[in-house]
């Protein structure tokens, strides 16, 4: 069985939950706020290795109370941060405010910014393991990742979030890109919405840039997950469950999607399991925490 790397971001979330989000310029009351271990690198790691699989997360962490409180948080859920070193800056922290089910997220980068090409180049991958990234650390870092992980016979999975402009170079590393309409639109340069047709978004899949052999897989929330593998378009239908936090689901699916990989899993079986797993997540508080086990998924498969 392989193994899962994920290269990103490790972060606080300080979540403050109210019945609306404010307009701008404008204060609401809120209920509460929360405080969960996230960032998009460590929710990967966690869904991973919360479902059994061997999983190294590499980043940096300030050595502020957060870095502290997510060392402890992350080692317990099984992640090995052997490859997660100390940074002179605080730690990664968001500010999400969720009401009715919907987040608004300000990411301050801090200790994520200065994850280095580096920092990327210590650990040795292999043929079987599955490489992992998103856009909370620097472009050329996940670059270098990338080259290393394609060279070994790793398979690579890019998830290119939060939405940013990239150039071809990573794009010709990326194997399977995971990614929600926004950012489908971003790289296609049109405009997306949730609500509109599935061929509309095979249409501006298929106006990538990508290269032959490409699987690209767009994450539509409560639709499901639609994918464009070898040309053709499936389908992996959604579940309907009643989400309380929608967080953490993409990162749980890309997550959950590395792990059945590393297992040798078919991309469609990987899909429809990763699918699943992500359903569980929205009916949960928290990012990093709400990720399910491999029995959670299991009972529901």
């Amino acid at each position: 069985m392989g193994r899962v790397f994920v290269a990103g971001s490790i972060n606080m979330d300080v979540v403050a939950t109210a019945d609306r989000h404010p307009l701008v310029g404008e204060t609401v009351a809120g209920k509460a706020v929360l405080y969960f271990p996230g960032g998009k690198g460590a929710n990967q790691a966690v869904a991973a290795a919360r479902l059994g699989v061997s999983t190294k997360l590499i980043g940096r962490l300030g050595t502020d109370a957060f870095g502290q409180q997510l060392r402890t948080f992350l080692a317990a859920q099984g992640v090995d941060l052997a490859f997660v070193t100390d940074a002179d800056a605080h730690t990664g922290t968001a500010l999400i405010t969720i009401a009715n089910t919907d987040n608004t997220i300000v990411v301050v980068a801090g200790a994520n910014g200065l994850v280095s090409a580096e920092d990327v180049g210590a650990p040795v991958l292999a043929n079987g393991d599955v490489a992992v990234s998103q856009f909370e650390i620097p472009l050329p870092t996940i670059v270098a990742f990338f080259q290393r992980a394609r060279a070994a016979g790793a398979t690579t999975i890019l998830n290119p979030a939060p939405a940013t402009r990239f150039g071809p170079e990573l794009l010709g590393l990326v194997d399977i890109l995971v990614l929600n309409e926004t950012e489908l639109g971003l790289l296609a340069g049109t405009e997306l919405r949730d609500t509109d047709t599935d061929e509309r978004f095979v249409a501006a899949v298929r106006a990538l840039p990508s290269r032959e052999k490409q699987i690209v897989c767009v994450t539509l929330g409560s639709r499901g997950v639609l994918a464009v593998i070898d040309g053709n378009t499936s389908i992996v239908a959604g579940r309907k469950v009643k989400a309380v936090d929608t967080t953490g689901a993409g990162d749980c699916l890309v997550g959950a999607l590395a792990a059945q990989l590393a297992r040798g899993k078919p991309i469609h079986d990987a899909l429809a399991y990763a699918n699943a797993a992500a359903s569980i997540c929205v009916q949960r508080m928290g990012a990093a925490p709400s990720m399910p086990t491999a029995a959670e998924v299991a009972a529901i498969s």
